[in-house]
């Protein structure tokens, strides 16, 4: 693949998204529990691996500081950021536990997990998926076109029409971007 034709498949990918209402709508549906998780004093908690965990880093990161415009803050935690309590859960109870462990200690029913994976077979993430599940606590899950076993664990599936991690990537962070956009404007009340 040369350089035009990686550019042209990842604007194919992000043109199938734009031409697909229900796609479109899930990512609404998605800011709309988001932004009632904020209204309703709760947090946005998000993990993934290698990438994905730069993503969830990246997209917490708009939240809590700015996206668009300067405002407050919103309550949002990366659980890829500890290294120390990355290293400690690893250690003693083993790394498909990181993110549940983490949970456990800090998460409410409150609270939104936002779970990335680009083929939704992660185990640390579907564990993390299957804490909440067991504790009401809501779920987004964002992954590739095979789903994997996060199809059936999450309340809002966010399936990236793609097998390539590269492309799925670059379009989760563009979704995690409108996320941010939709939420911040309407949490403080900006007109576009």
């Amino acid at each position: 693949m040369n350089i035009k034709e990686y550019l042209k498949e990842s604007i194919r990918v992000k043109q199938s998204i734009l031409d697909d209402e229900i796609f479109l709508n899930k990512i609404k549906e998605a800011s709309n529990v988001l932004e009632q998780c904020l209204k309703n004093g709760g947090k946005i908690l998000l993990a993934g691996n290698g990438g994905s965990a730069a993503d969830s880093q990246h997209i917490s990161a708009e939240f809590v500081s700015r996206f668009m415009f300067d405002r407050p803050g919103l309550p949002s935690i990366a659980l890829t950021t500890d290294t120390s309590a990355l290293t400690a859960i690893g250690n003693d109870y083993g790394f498909e536990n990181l993110f549940s462990r983490q949970l456990q200690a800090i998460a409410s029913k409150k609270d939104v997990f936002i779970g990335i994976s680009t083929s939704g077979n992660s185990p640390n993430i579907i564990k993390a998926l299957d804490y909440c599940r067991k504790n009401n606590i809501f779920t987004i899950g964002m992954t590739g076109s095979n789903n994997g076993k996060m199809d059936l664990m999450v309340d809002i599936l966010i399936n990236v029409p793609s097998n390539s991690t590269s492309f799925i990537q670059e379009s989760h962070i563009t979704i995690g971007h409108i996320l941010c956009m939709i939420v911040e404007r309407n949490t403080f009340n900006k007109n576009e």
